[in-house]
């Protein structure tokens, strides 16, 4: 698994199918552990995965670690972490069909070699890439869907989204993201 994984990020290192090459500094292959219960998908990376090489590494990504241990889960131990595209748009802009579909080959090569049991779908971006116009984040969060290899695919909502939501009573983002992360852990502890 780590093997082809390695193969697959060699060849998208390489990659000059869309103009995001080159602007890029880095390409934001993946991160966490490899494994066939659960991946989190994000959107693209952002300023600061473009500088480390890696997704979720700003604030959005010390969040989304803290959301993971309120549930006992940990990128180093649990969740393996990846987006729909791996070069940084310029100004953090939604990426273009055109470069989702230039990078869908490579994000589709990580989850054909998973195979993963659970999928986080993780904000609006990542939802359109990998469920289509199904309904805004907010309708759909926290519902589970079919998808590839068997998968149980929820989407969430992105943490750079909480982060701009600070209210955590009954009914805010943050309070929904609580109640969703604990349903992924039922679900992956039922997967032991």
């Amino acid at each position: 698994m780590i093997e082809e994984l390695r193969k697959i990020q060699e060849k998208c290192c390489g990659c000059q199918k869309c103009s995001l090459y080159k602007t890029r500094k880095n390409i934001v292959f993946s991160s966490g552990i490899p494994n066939n219960k659960l991946v989190l998908v994000g959107e693209a990376p952002g300023y600061w995965e473009d500088v480390k090489g890696e997704p979720f590494v700003g604030k959005a990504g010390q969040l989304l670690d803290k959301i993971f241990a309120c549930v006992g889960l940990s990128r180093e131990k649990d969740v393996y972490i990846c987006n729909t595209i791996k070069c940084r748009p310029p100004e953090n802009r939604d990426p273009l069909p055109e470069e989702k579909e230039a990078c869908r080959e490579y994000l589709d090569a990580q989850l054909e070699i998973l195979k993963p049991k659970i999928i986080l779908i993780c904000g609006r971006v990542a939802l359109n890439s990998l469920l289509g116009d199904i309904g805004g984040i907010t309708k759909v969060r926290g519902k589970w869907f079919e998808g590839p290899y068997g998968a149980k695919m929820m989407p969430i909502f992105h943490p750079s989204y909480l982060l701009r939501n600070d209210s955590r009573e009954k009914g805010s983002p943050k309070w929904l993201m609580w109640q969703d992360i604990k349903e992924v852990k039922r679900v992956y502890e039922e997967l032991k």
